[in-house]
């Protein structure tokens, strides 16, 4: 059983904390291979209204002590035009942080750290570094910064002033932790911490992260976030397999590659809707058999939950 609290409910209720920032300083230096300290945090798109966002992604914006950008997302759930979401999210950073009448010179540096719990395009790799850079078509040479480019912008290579992506495809992690990144990669797919690990940010999860701390009422609604999350995934892989075959029976009268695109789009928003209502009230079983795994009385599990103390008994 987990021993130390999912990294996406940490982003959303424990790390805005500054008390907190040197988990999220931890995992960026090891990332980034350079020390980060967050100056502060910046509005993100986090808390999302929708109820399926609410629990399939999460993201979180830091200005680093040299005035760039961070942006970190979890996302739980399949998306198919991911990629250009990435995009996207960095150059709004982009155009939202200069200001009107400003030089170019001023434009931020990007950096998009992107946690993702589902298979992302094909790879044998965990974790992926997107960078730009610009090579000649007839050489083959890298295009570099004149001297005086270097000392204006305090950078050496072009790609430093483009938004830089981060990957991790938690996932795909199989192996024993044996470096700094694949320490914080093995937490981040199982919610425990090594027993030796050495990564910077690791020993504060260690301390501020344990589930214990957690009051009854935290643990609760944890317990829910997590039943959703599970939930939400059961019902895209079984609307996924309805929407595949409703658009092949859909594609024989109308055309495949028609029918199984209506078909996907169409079960998969109709199957998530009805999956979060129906699925919520079925996760009622796993959250008391959670709470009843924590030592929790029976009649606070009967409380929150609205089981009988006979159906909780035999859990």
């Amino acid at each position: 059983m987990e021993s130390y609290i999912r990294f996406d409910w940490a982003m959303k209720r424990l790390l805005r904390n500054k008390a907190n920032y040197a988990v999220l300083e931890g995992l960026l230096t090891t990332l980034l291979e350079e020390k980060v300290t967050i100056h502060k945090l910046l509005e993100s798109e986090s808390n999302q209204e929708d109820e399926f966002d609410k629990y399939n992604r999460v993201d979180m914006l830091a200005e680093n002590s040299k005035g760039e950008l961070v942006l970190i997302e979890v996302q739980n759930n399949n998306e198919y035009a991911y990629f250009q979401r990435m995009l996207f999210g960095a150059s709004k950073l982009v155009t939202e942080y200069i200001n009107r009448g400003e030089g170019y010179e001023k434009v931020r540096k990007v950096y998009s750290v992107n946690i993702v719990y589902f298979s992302l395009g094909h790879g044998k790799d965990f974790v992926y570094h997107g960078k730009t850079e610009f090579v000649g078509i007839h050489n083959g040479d890298v295009l570099e910064l004149s001297p005086f480019q270097k000392q204006t912008f305090k950078v050496d290579k072009v790609s430093q002033l483009y938004p830089e992506y981060y990957i991790l495809k938690v996932n795909d992690f199989n192996r024993v932790a044996k470096t700094p990144l694949e320490e914080w990669i093995y937490y981040l797919n199982t919610g425990n911490v090594p027993e030796h690990a050495t990564a910077p940010g690791l020993d504060k999860v260690k301390e501020q992260l344990k589930l214990d701390r957690m009051s009854r009422e935290e643990l609760k609604a944890y317990y829910k976030h997590l039943d959703n999350i599970v939930i939400l995934r059961d019902n895209i892989m079984t609307e996924r397999a309805e929407g595949r075959a409703e658009g092949r029976a859909e594609g024989r009268a109308e055309g495949r590659a028609e029918g199984r695109a209506e078909g996907r789009a169409e079960g998969r928003a109709e199957g998530i809707k009805e999956g979060i209502k129906e699925g919520m009230e079925k996760s009622r079983l796993d959250t008391a058999r959670n709470m009843k795994a924590d030592g929790l009385p029976i009649e606070v599990i009967a409380k929150y939950t609205h089981l009988s103390a006979e159906e909780i008994e035999k859990l």
